[in-house]
């Protein structure tokens, strides 16, 4: 009777075993046939899933980050002659320009072996336009370059910080990194500003607004309302602080003879060609 007993108990037990785990016997199975497989076929198992997961890992990183960032975007202030530059770096040819209120785009091919071909868009410099335009093409931008009046910097200089600050303050810009050529422009008149004096004068200037603006980066990450906080904190601002590649470049898209000769851009144009 106690062994009946003790049997019962056991079946009982298993029963309880198999109703907490119903996929016990197919486990068992699979590790069972695993045990029987040969150990070279198992490794190469393995290694072809590893393969498989990597490579589909390394291809949704590569694609998301590769193909949708492929515009050129020539921001800066009304008339510091971004579309005079947007023409001359399409086609060479001196154009009459007036103040953009939307954007112009079209295919750009730079000047390397590789033959790249970005997407240039000349952005409106209103200060009423910038917001919508940026919102719109920053996350597409792969460089930009910010057109600066060389020949009135002087008057222009908070200005230019200002707009300066809110491109390198976004978050999504912060985090793409895209290349950040300042194309000191109008060096064909004699009052202009040398690409060197521009950038320590903006490094000083960005620096004020960001002790003036320090009250509105009150979280622990630096981020507030989509603004990251720019350079580094504890030490005076410099460009060579920031996240992307900065280059100051001399250029002059109307050129030293004006409408009938042939813009002097080439240090825009063999910035474009290393991206």
């Amino acid at each position: 009777i106690e062994a009946g007993n003790t049997g019962g108990n056991m079946e009982d037990r298993a029963d309880v075993e198999m109703a907490d785990n119903p996929f016990e016997p197919y486990i068992e199975s699979v590790r069972q046939q695993l045990e029987d497989q040969d150990p070279v076929f198992l490794i190469g198992l393995i290694v072809a899933v590893a393969v498989v997961v990597i490579t589909c890992i390394f291809l949704k990183y590569f694609l998301s980050s590769k193909t949708v960032r492929s515009a050129v975007l020539l921001v800066g202030l009304c008339d510091a002659g971004k579309t005079l530059l947007f023409s001359r770096l399409l086609s060479g040819t001196f154009k009459r320009t007036q103040t953009s209120i939307t954007d112009s785009s079209a295919p750009y091919k730079a000047k390397n072996d590789r033959g790249s071909t970005w997407t240039l868009i000349d952005l409106p410099g209103h200060d009423s336009l910038r917001p919508q335009y940026l919102e719109k093409f920053k996350s597409a931008a792969r460089a930009i370059v910010f057109v600066v009046d060389s020949a009135i910097f002087q008057k222009e200089v908070r200005d230019v910080a200002e707009f300066l600050y809110m491109l390198l303050t976004d978050s999504v810009i912060s985090r793409n990194a895209p290349a950040l050529l300042v194309a000191c422009n109008k060096q064909d008149i004699t009052m202009a500003k040398s690409a060197k004096l521009i950038q320590q004068q903006l490094e000083k200037e960005l620096n004020t607004l960001r002790v003036t603006r320090s009250a509105a980066l009150s979280s622990q990450d630096g981020f507030v309302g989509g603004s990251v906080y720019l350079g580094k904190k504890g030490k005076d601002f410099e460009f060579s602080q920031l996240p992307m590649k900065v280059e100051f470049l001399e250029c002059s898209a109307r050129g030293s003879k004006g409408e009938e000769g042939v813009g002097d851009i080439d240090s825009v144009e063999k910035s474009l060609a290393k991206l």
